[in-house]
């Protein structure tokens, strides 16, 4: 599903895929049932692309990694964060737009 410019994220390599990552991280929490991240996957994915060397992008499997899920607090999914010195800087909450995406993007370079 993912093309190889977005990182599978897990709960056990979240920490070092975004919270220790030198550049800003766009982080697509998601599921294989939601159709409205199904919408979303491929904007996510065009912006991976036309982002390559300046952020990374990865996505989180909510049903198979519980543990960071919970950890900030995602009730509703998609939900995108966007993250910058290890910290969640944006936040955007279901299927929107890409430039709404591009713009919390451009905020964090």
């Amino acid at each position: 599903m993912a093309s190889e410019a977005i990182l599978e994220l897990s709960d056990a390599s979240f920490d070092q895929e975004v919270i220790k990552s030198d550049v800003p991280v766009l982080v697509d929490f998601w599921a294989p049932w939601c159709g409205p991240c199904r919408a979303v996957a491929p904007i996510v994915e065009e912006i991976s692309t036309a982002y390559e060397g300046q952020i990374k992008v990865g996505k989180v499997n909510v049903d198979e990694n519980p543990s960071i899920t919970m950890k900030f607090g995602i009730r509703s999914i998609p939900t995108l964060l966007v993250f910058k010195g290890g910290e969640a800087v944006e936040q955007i909450i279901g299927a929107v737009p890409k430039g709404e995406i591009e713009k919390a993007v451009d905020k964090a370079l």
